[in-house]
């Protein structure tokens, strides 16, 4: 009967584990998607960015320079 016992504490052991596991994978999937989000948005950001810097630039060497 122990033996029973024990391999049925591991089943369910086993059991939670599975279910934490499959947690974890959606989980993950989420955090995957939303670092593509992120990314996405961070390479928009850099390019917004690199064009804002651009008109400056040109801005700037349009004014007189001052003596």
């Amino acid at each position: 009967m122990a033996s029973a016992t024990q391999v049925e504490q591991i089943a369910e052991r086993v059991e939670r584990l599975l279910v934490r596991y499959e947690e974890l994978q959606r989980t993950n999937a989420l955090l995957a998607e939303q670092v593509e989000v992120l990314t996405g948005e961070r390479d928009s950001l850099r390019s917004r960015l690199a064009a804002a810097r651009a008109r400056v630039d040109a801005l700037l060497e349009r004014l007189p320079i001052a003596s």
